[in-house]
């Protein structure tokens, strides 16, 4: 238990107003965290696994109306409306406060209060930040200690500061009524209440990571963004590494544990992975831009993942997980979800812990269902994954899903540009009955959901960080995997053979390669990525790096329509770079 006053103050306060049954401290030990796993197997929160197939892995199931983020009921509670922004729901942190409260109050009785002490980041390193998080669900408990760096040396690291994020998690009754995930940036504190769902309530990972995380930054002059982090390892050995943000299904854990095609692997060509989702970045010593992922695990979307579109990521949940809202097969009492294999097994219980027969139609996982990894289990996780300096970042990628518009790849004229390419950042959906295409989705920096303060601030501090970094600026750019031809087919073949597209990227950074100009940025010339063993011929290349000017007007108008929602926060040179935008397409 640590001395620090101020958090002892506060654990009784919260004590006080929750009336738990008894008060356990988490100390990271393995001793400790055996007598949980056993304690949540007895009462059947927790469901040990084959442990010949599935080593230290247990299956969790939410309660059925509590399976995902809940965005409508995610506030940002600033003292003033406005410093939420549009992108936000604001809610006046006075009555948000007065109204947990009452919530809260008794909501563990009879229950056990666990206080968890944990670090964002490597414990010691000039990134890392302390939390606490109480809650009364062991399973929060036992994610936390995948997730985060939990034990004795937090407390050490904090000492008798007053700096650490004060996280407060109840299951209370689990009612979508009252549930509610509230952040009050300017008193670091999280209050979450009525769910069990981990992205809601292991208070490490959004809650602080990205909303407390980005308000903090922006008060203390570094970036935390809803990146990925990878390495690139040329045949001599030097490695370059690249941030990268993606909105949800455009790829971000493919591309984060990459898999070189396999002319690239003979050659000695290896993708390390730092990341997969989130990235604190500030400038070192040395002027350029470090980052680290403030992360110990992944927390990933299970459907879909299989050896073929993610072997390192199925890799990484084979021991030591904890695997929520999947298909449990009774056979051999190991875990199934749909895309993990062609053939799902007959005697099988479904996400909701039902009797599952796959050929009634219904899904077996929840198409939201997840795994609770150890990073260190993941095949490709890089050396540099510990180091409390971070790596150096070379490049920043974003990207989204545009069936026509963006080209395959573009690099911004400047980091001002580079920001207003951020800024605009969309994917699209697509109507599947028509073939058309829908709704254009904005998700600046892929952090829509995320920024925990005004969206036209968030903006300015990006271009704040340029100024400070200068010519030591990362170069920036965007991809967009996902063209498609006139019967809605992805021409790029994407997964590991985007690595053709991240050495072009590496090769822009060092002045290796020329490129072409246009109206939206840089876009290269069609013999500078190697086509070498790929399907795809260079005229098919030169169309997926066309730049359409008529769409492009078009997506200027949507980009105007954004820019209004943003209000007049909005920065001066992100207007003018979209009237720049307008007058080069003229």
């Amino acid at each position: 238990m640590t001395k620090n006053q101020t958090v002892l103050n506060w654990v009784n306060e919260m004590a006080a107003l929750t009336q738990p049954d008894k008060i356990l401290w988490i100390d990271g030990s393995r001793e400790q965290e055996k007598m949980l796993q056993d304690e949540a197997t007895a009462t059947g929160e927790m469901i040990p696994l084959n442990p010949e197939k599935l080593p230290g892995c247990y299956l969790h199931r939410s309660a059925i109306n509590d399976v995902a983020r809940v965005e409508a009921r995610t506030f940002i509670c600033s003292r003033e409306k406005r410093n939420a922004g549009p992108t936000n729901n604001w809610w006046d942190p006075k009555e948000a406060y007065a109204k947990l409260t009452e919530l809260y109050r008794g909501s563990m009785k009879g229950r056990t209060m666990y206080v968890i002490p944990y670090c964002m980041g490597q414990v010691g390193s000039p990134f890392a930040k302390v939390g606490y998080e109480i809650t009364d669900s062991i399973y929060v408990v036992l994610s936390m200690l995948i997730m985060t760096r939990v034990g004795p040396e937090v407390e050490d690291m904090l000492g008798d500061s007053t700096d650490f994020v004060r996280g407060l998690h109840a299951k209370a009754e689990l009612s979508e009524e009252n549930r509610y995930i509230c952040h009050f940036p300017e008193d670091n504190t999280i209050w979450s209440i009525n769910s069990g769902y981990g992205g809601n309530v292991l208070l490490g990972k959004k809650c602080f990571a990205l909303r407390i995380a980005s308000y903090q930054g922006w008060k203390e002059g570094w970036m935390a963004e809803h990146m990925l982090i990878l390495g690139v390892e040329y045949p001599d050995g030097q490695i370059k590494y690249v941030s990268a943000a993606f909105p949800s299904a455009c790829g971000k854990t493919n591309l984060a544990m990459l898999v070189p095609p396999e002319i690239y692997r003979e050659k000695g060509y290896k993708v390390w992975t730092v990341g997969d989702d989130i990235a604190w970045l500030r400038q070192g010593p040395d002027g350029r831009l470090w980052a680290v992922n403030p992360e110990n695990g992944f927390f990933g979307v299970a459907p879909g993942t299989n050896a073929k579109s993610n072997p390192n990521a199925l890799a990484s949940t084979s021991r030591n997980t904890i695997f929520t809202n999947v298909v449990q097969n009774l056979d051999d009492n190991t875990v199934w979800w749909e895309g993990m294999t062609k053939t799902p097994p007959t005697n099988a219980k479904n996400w909701k812990g039902e009797p599952w027969d796959c050929t009634d139609g219904s899904k077996g996982a929840h198409p939201n269902s997840r795994f609770t990894a150890p990073a260190k289990n993941c095949p490709c996780i890089s050396s540099e994954f510990e180091n409390p300096a971070g790596v150096p970042i070379s490049a920043i990628v974003f990207g989204g899903r545009r069936a026509k518009t963006a080209p395959l790849v573009y690099q911004s004229k400047n980091w001002a540009n580079g920001v207003f390419v951020g800024s605009v950042m969309a994917s699209e959906t697509t109507a599947a009955a028509t073939g058309a295409v829908g709704v254009v989705r904005r998700d600046p920096m892929a952090m829509l959901p995320f920024i925990g303060y005004h969206v036209g601030d968030y903006f300015q501090h990006w271009l704040d960080m340029g100024e400070k970094l200068g010519d030591k600026a990362p170069k920036i750019f965007n991809v967009n995997w996902f063209r498609t031809d006139d019967e809605g087919h992805f021409i790029w073949p994407g997964f590991g053979d985007n690595l053709r597209v991240l050495l072009w990227i590496l090769a822009r950074c060092e002045g290796k390669v020329d490129a072409r100009e246009t109206a939206i940025g840089y876009v290269p010339y069609a013999k500078d990525i190697d086509l070498d063993g790929i399907d795809v011929d260079e005229e098919t290349l030169e169309g997926l790096l066309n730049v359409d000017r008529d769409l492009w007007k078009t997506e200027a108008e949507g980009i105007e329509e954004f820019y209004a929602k943003v209000g007049d926060p909005l920065p001066k040179v992100l207007r003018a770079q979209l009237d720049s935008l307008k007058a080069a397409l003229a």
